[in-house]
């Protein structure tokens, strides 16, 4: 009798104009859909699903089969597709709160959106529906319920000449909201009501050497750790949490990679994949990993050379690492060994999400 094999995996792949970043957008990129074999990590059936402007980053609600992408360009937007039949079908698209916004996260009880806009330097509040539609609040507006900005710079000339939010997350036990900002070298913190979703500013949660450029992080498991990505000091930066004053403090600080050039070394996603964590870095284009202690404190342990270019964002799924290589060799496939099992030919990929409704 012959097995069956596994059931394939959907991915979804968020795209730049194929210029690359920063060009016209709406001229044909958009979102794609690739499908994973968990058993072997290949990749198939890559196609264009929707055309929508530089979908640069995606989230999938948790529960009902809705899909939410940024507009990365100077009018921000965030556009709601519903998920049918394997397709996506844009139901609204409502304003970001900024420029240029590049990252989404959906909180706990996926209530709330949260909207990073990079060159505003602003997070915006979008409510949420029980079916993951936007509340009438944020469709009567036109945009988020709430807008929040900040002030102040770098020593980088080019990159912190003002806040450029880059990055999401809740801070372990979802009483906080975090802002990595790359052009403060801060990690800014809002309190979250718990009802609403609506937040309050709350300071400065971790306050980074000048010219970090902090871009993205993961929090340990347990919450006693936080990895965070320096863009433009090319380094990994581990913080003891302390979880009571969402507060965190620098303990370690590490290269992320030894490879290429030291002045064109960029890190850019981070993820933890259980005792292990996953550093895509631009310019050497490799993906870094370094061991988790039981200290929560890293160490360097290997580096996968990419077979393409610009290792903007990564999934692991089912023991797979999913790459978006921004600018060139599409999404491609490594296993634990660094080896690549699979690719799919995506025109400047650069998010890559696990459609999960």
């Amino acid at each position: 009798m012959t097995s069956q094999p596994e059931t394939l995996r959907p991915l979804w792949i968020g795209t730049y104009p194929e210029a690359g970043a920063g060009t016209p957008a709406g001229l044909g990129e958009g979102i794609w859909r690739v499908d994973l074999d968990p058993a072997t990590g290949a990749l198939s059936g890559a196609h264009l699903v929707v055309e929508t402007p530089a979908p640069s980053f995606l989230v999938a609600h948790p529960t009902a089969p809705v899909l939410y992408a940024v507009d990365e360009q100077q009018a921000g937007a965030v556009t709601l597709f519903d998920v049918v039949d394997g397709g996506l079908r844009p139901r609204v698209t409502v304003a970001s709160g900024g420029a240029d916004p590049c990252h989404l996260l959906l909180d706990d009880d996926a209530r709330t959106l949260l909207v990073a806009n990079y060159s505003a330097g602003t997070l915006g509040v979008l409510p949420l529906d029980p079916d993951g539609g936007f509340h009438a609040e944020v469709l009567a507006a036109g945009g988020p319920a709430q807008v929040l900005g900040h002030t102040g710079a770098g020593p980088h000339p080019d990159r912190q000449e003002a806040p450029h939010a880059h990055f999401v997350a809740l801070a372990p036990g979802g009483h906080h909201v975090l802002v990595v900002d790359l052009g403060t070298d801060e990690v800014r913190r809002y309190s979250r009501d718990l009802e609403s979703g609506l937040l309050t500013e709350d300071g400065v949660a971790v306050q980074l050497p000048p010219g970090t450029g902090p871009r993205h992080l993961a929090f340990a498991p347990d919450g006693s750790r936080a990895y965070l990505a320096g863009e433009l000091d090319s380094s990994v930066h581990v913080l003891a949490w302390d979880g009571p004053t969402a507060r965190g403090e620098l303990v370690q600080t590490l290269p992320a990679t030894g490879s290429g050039d030291p002045d064109r070394r960029l890190p850019a996603h981070v993820l933890l994949d259980g005792n292990r964590l996953l550093v895509g870095v631009r310019g050497p284009d490799v993906v870094a990993s370094f061991s988790v202690d039981d200290d929560g404190l890293l160490r360097p342990d290997d580096e996968h050379a990419l077979p393409g270019s610009w290792p903007r964002h990564h999934v692991v799924v089912d023991g797979w690492t999913v790459v978006a290589q921004q600018e060139g060799g599409g999404v491609v496939v490594l296993d634990e060994a660094g080896s690549q099992v699979g690719s799919a030919a995506v025109p400047s990929p650069a998010c890559v999400v696990l459609a999960v409704a």
